[in-house]
């Protein structure tokens, strides 16, 4: 029988995989939204845990990524945020509760998932490459490639780059090595940059401050965030949760571990999420899912047991309780570029199921969704593609 916790560097290594998502946009919305950085990392400390202890298996935690991009790009509260965490709790525990999801899943065509996960793998691609060329949304704020270091270029080019491609060449070589983790190895190295170069911002502010989250720490949203965050944050956000964090990453898990992995069913994924959310709205966090993306990044950075959601899990609640509300300056010495450089080599691992696609039919599917995505947004492509995967069954119609 398959161990189901294993504490090793293989483990530590994959734990690693989803900070290129969290950090980015968890950082983001502390410094924007105003959100509490204590309980926005000790939640996801404590998601990383009792997943593990759940599931078992390895089980990827991010930010929900519509409310988070559409949080960074207008300024909205922290209050607003926090409505919208327990809106899409109560969406989820009904939709799990009920077992419409696994209704759902098991109705679902295939089509449409491997167009779900190849869309989502493009997105992370893109994001990663964003934040070493210097131009994601943080960046372009700062001006600067690398924001909180002090040194940005080399010669003509802007360190991020620089890094980015050795740190990327590094990645490629150490990729199948047991012995020399690649993730841990790109994320030590960019931490030794980061404190060699480090911003003196970053440095002053850099203190012991042993603390917990606060309880309600922006207060009650009033009936105004309520209504203004269901329609403009959870409704956008129910799709791609469906898509995503539930339909895709069922099917990778299911693929990934057939035998350990049982209990990553849809109904389980949708009420993890729920009472995760839940936690989220009295503690002072931002809305969590389980991307497939961060998924396909753990496998392939070498995590396999729940061992690897107690090694990261840990780690985050142990920097809040140290650092309390200055845990972002400590986080602040990860380079930028390197988080990008997860997040490309997570896109490419989840975007190549699409492997299995053997079918015109079903690869049309697969080019709309993501061709919505890029347009659009995910949510309407996962839409627009189970009409179309639908429509694709009848008999009269050929691609």
């Amino acid at each position: 029988m398959a161990k189901q916790f294993i504490f090793n560097r293989l483990e530590f290594s994959g734990s690693l995989g989803d900070l290129g998502t969290i950090l980015p946009l968890a950082l983001g919305m502390v410094l924007v939204n105003g959100m509490d950085p204590k309980g926005v990392f000790f939640c996801f400390g404590l998601y990383y845990i009792f997943s593990g202890l759940y599931f078992r298996v390895t089980s990827p935690v991010e930010p929900m990524k519509v409310i988070a991009a559409y949080a960074l790009a207008s300024g909205i509260t922290a209050t607003q945020i926090q409505a919208s965490s327990l809106l899409i709790a109560l969406v989820l525990f009904a939709l799990g509760g009920s077992g419409i999801i696994s209704s759902l899943k098991n109705r679902m065509p295939i089509a449409v998932v491997r167009g779900v996960q190849l869309s989502t793998g493009t997105l992370l691609l893109m994001k990663g490459l964003q934040l070493m060329l210097g131009t994601s949304p943080i960046q372009l704020v700062h001006e600067l490639a690398e924001p909180y270091l002090s040194i940005q270029s080399i010669g003509p080019l802007p360190i991020g780059i620089v890094l980015g491609a050795i740190l990327s060449a590094l990645t490629l070589y150490l990729y199948d090595n047991s012995r020399i983790p690649a993730a841990v190895s790109i994320v030590t190295i960019g931490l030794i940059v980061g404190v060699i170069f480090q911003h003196n911002v970053v440095a002053d502010s850099l203190n012991f401050q042993p603390s917990l989250p606060n309880f309600l720490p922006y207060g009650l949203p009033t009936a105004t965030d309520f209504s203004f965050a269901l329609l403009v944050l959870v409704l956008p956000q129910i799709p791609m949760t469906i898509g995503n964090a539930i339909i895709a990453n069922a099917d990778l898990s299911a693929s990934y571990f057939p035998e350990t992995g049982k209990k990553v069913t849809g109904r389980s994924l949708c009420l993890s999420m729920a009472f995760a959310n839940f936690a989220t709205f009295f503690l002072g966090g931002i809305p969590m899912c389980h991307g497939a993306g961060g998924l396909a990044s753990r496998y392939r950075f070498g995590a396999r047991t729940g061992g690897s959601n107690l090694i990261i899990g840990t780690i985050f609640i142990i920097l809040v309780l140290v650092f309390g509300q200055n845990i972002q300056a400590v986080l602040h010495f990860i380079p930028l570029s390197v988080l990008g450089v997860l997040l490309v080599f997570a896109g490419c691992q989840l975007s190549l199921t699409i492997l299995d696609v053997k079918t015109r039919q079903d690869m049309f599917v697969v080019l709309i969704i993501l061709g919505l995505t890029l347009a659009l947004n995910l949510a309407a492509g996962f839409i627009v593609g189970i009409i179309l995967a639908l429509i694709l069954r009848s008999p009269r119609l050929s691609i």
